[in-house]
């Protein structure tokens, strides 16, 4: 398991060996999603890895063709 300290700062540096499985790079955003008594990190795509995921995607019940529907 690779641990990490938190700077003085609040920063804390990803180890070399997690930047290299996940191809993380020097700009890339991350998200932290608190969850019961842990904290998640996730990595942001960019809008061109991001094309082409909702593919497939049910779309019936949107929440927004439902309000419409009853104006």
């Amino acid at each position: 398991m690779d641990t990490s300290v938190i700077s003085s700062k609040y920063q804390v540096v990803i180890p070399r060996k997690i930047r290299e499985k996940f191809n993380i790079k020097p700009g890339q955003r991350v998200l932290f999603i608190p969850y019961q008594k842990s904290l998640r990190l996730v990595i942001v795509p960019s809008i061109d890895e991001a094309y082409g995921m909702l593919t497939g995607m049910n779309t019936e019940n949107l929440r927004e063709e439902v309000d419409e529907e009853r104006c």
